[in-house]
Formats: structure tokens, C-alpha cells, sequence
């Protein structure tokens, strides 16, 4: 991105970055039909398929997951690699590289299997990133804006962290492998938002935006329960089950064991959680993000 003017003069959409996640891929087809419709006048457009030896096979990956393969360590470690590694170093010759990107700004778009809805995930929480959660949730009130800006964008390793400015859109519940027309209408909307957006704020035309909104930032991860051997043994709790950013709080149920027993949250503070029961975590055990709720400062 220019720094002097700050202006973004190219994006890149990128889909497929998980092969199961069918979304982004359709649109990308679509779109390909039609590029203008994804380019403003202010900035160019291009559209990378991320991983289409994986959406061949029908899987998420091949031999390990793509959107965990862009830390400057792996992509400057020519022994790494396997597809998705060397997948990785591909788009990043393409866009970046990395540190000193040749795009501006990357939109990845990612399904997931947990009730997230329409979610904006924001990897900074500057002043163009929080401009923009207001103006998309302006547009689309029922979308959710997720701050992750625990790292910088130099430590992320997700594939939008390549430029210096880049989201996420993650938008479900979508099985792996299937098209749901309500998510794939969200994420387009909300890809044309965010480029509405990008070109207001290139030609200083934002209209005014609310002076605050709720956002959930990101806190913590839990697993399944398991045993001492790593088995899984117990599993969400219904009451827990397609409530993404409903509150939980210290005392609630949270998992059931297979024997019955319930196991309560025992945290300290009132969570959100989101990503509840991601197939695609099931690999790691994990069962679910947890998200503290924040008033983000337009």
C-alpha cells in the first residue's frame, strides 16, 4: 500500500484455499465470467485459486493445512516442501512477497460448519480495518466482525497475511463439500461491501460511520475432552451446539462426556464462543474459539 497516500491500488480475492470450502470457489467462477464486477475504478482486481489440487480430491488438504503455511520462517524454509508448502511459496511469489507485497490487500474467503453467519475476521485493528467493520456491518447488520490482531501481521501465518492489509471472510454453517445458497449470497455481499468500502476509502468518499460498534476478540482456543492416551471422550454440549457469540459464562455446561457427566466453563470472564464444533478442527481436537466481546472506536 502506498504509505504517503495510503491508497490501496490492488486487491486480490482469493478462494479454495481449503479444496472443501466451495464457497469462494463458485464465486470465483462466477466472477471470472464477469471480473469487472469485483473491480472499482480506483484499484486493479485478481482472483487466485488457492489450492485446486485439494478441491479435486474433495478435501480440505493433502498433506497439511494451507492457511498455516504463511510465517516468513516457513515460507523463507525451502525444506518445506510438501503441496500446501510449496502451494504457499507459489502465492506468495504471486502476491507478495511477503514484508514487501507487490498486491495491497488481500479478501480470502473461507467457509466454515460452525453457525458463524456472515463473520468479517480483521488480522489488525487500525484505523482502515476498523473503518471497514463499521461500514460492512453498516451494510449487512447481521454480519459479526472478529478481531484476531493478537499478532502482528508479520507473525500471522493465514494466507491474507501476505500484504500488509488483508481479512478474512468466513461464513457458515456450510458442510464440507456443499453449496448453501444463504452462504454463498452472504459471502458475496459482503466481498462487495468490503470492495465498496476499499474504493470510499481510496477516493476519501466514506460516508459517516457509526462511532462505535460491538466486535468479539479473540481470546483462546478449547479442545475436546480427552484422556490421558489423547481419546477423545466427551463431545460439545447440545446447549452450546450452533450458539456461536451467544454468551457463556462460568457455571454453564459446556461438554458432555460420553458416560453423561457434564463439564461446566469454569473461565473468569463472559466468552463468545465461535467456530463451535468446526469439522475441519477435528484433526487438532479443538472445539471451539473463545471470544471476549469489545466496543471497537470508529
Amino acid at each position: 500500500m502506498n504509505t504517503r497516500t495510503n491508497t490501496i491500488n490492488s486487491v486480490a480475492v482469493v478462494g479454495g484455499t481449503h479444496g472443501n470450502e466451495f464457497s469462494g470457489i463458485y464465486l470465483l467462477r462466477k466472477w471470472q465470467q464477469n471480473p469487472q464486477v469485483i473491480s472499482r475504478d480506483s484499484f486493479s482486481s485478481q482472483m487466485v485459486f488457492a489450492n485446486p489440487k485439494a478441491f479435486e480430491e474433495n478435501k480440505r488438504y493433502l498433506d497439511c493445512d494451507m492457511n498455516r503455511q504463511f510465517s516468513l520462517d516457513d515460507l523463507n524454509n525451502q525444506d518445506l516442501a510438501n503441496y500446501e508448502q510449496s502451494r504457499a511459496k507459489a502465492i506468495n511469489a504471486q502476491l507478495g512477497p511477503k514484508g514487501n507485497a507487490k498486491i495491497d490487500f488481500i479478501i480470502d474467503l473461507h467457509n466454515t460448519t460452525s453457525n458463524m453467519g456472515p463473520s468479517l475476521i480483521l488480522l489488525q485493528s487500525d484505523a482502515f480495518n476498523r473503518k471497514m467493520g463499521a461500514y460492512v456491518k453498516a451494510k449487512m447488520p447481521d454480519a459479526v466482525v472478529v478481531l484476531e490482531d493478537q499478532s502482528s501481521v508479520e507473525e500471522h501465518y493465514f494466507l491474507s497475511s501476505i500484504t500488509n492489509q488483508g481479512v478474512i471472510v468466513e461464513v457458515g454453517p456450510q458442510p464440507q463439500s456443499v453449496i448453501r445458497q444463504d452462504v454463498l449470497d452472504w459471502m458475496e455481499e459482503m466481498t462487495q461491501h468490503i470492495l465498496d468500502y476499499v474504493e470510499l476509502h481510496n477516493t476519501d468518499a466514506l460516508p459517516e460511520l457509526p462511532a462505535s460498534y460491538e466486535a468479539y476478540k479473540y481470546e483462546e482456543t478449547l479442545k475436546l475432552p480427552e484422556d490421558a492416551n489423547g481419546e477423545r471422550i466427551g463431545m460439545v454440549h447440545k446447549n452450546v451446539q450452533d450458539a456461536d457469540f451467544k454468551p457463556l459464562h462460568a457455571g454453564d455446561p459446556i461438554f458432555t462426556l460420553f458416560d453423561g457427566t457434564e463439564v461446566y466453563w469454569e473461565g473468569d470472564y463472559e466468552a463468545y464462543p465461535h467456530f463451535i464444533n468446526e469439522a475441519a478442527y477435528y484433526d487438532n481436537n479443538l472445539a471451539m474459539s473463545l471470544a471476549k466481546k469489545v466496543v471497537v472506536e470508529v
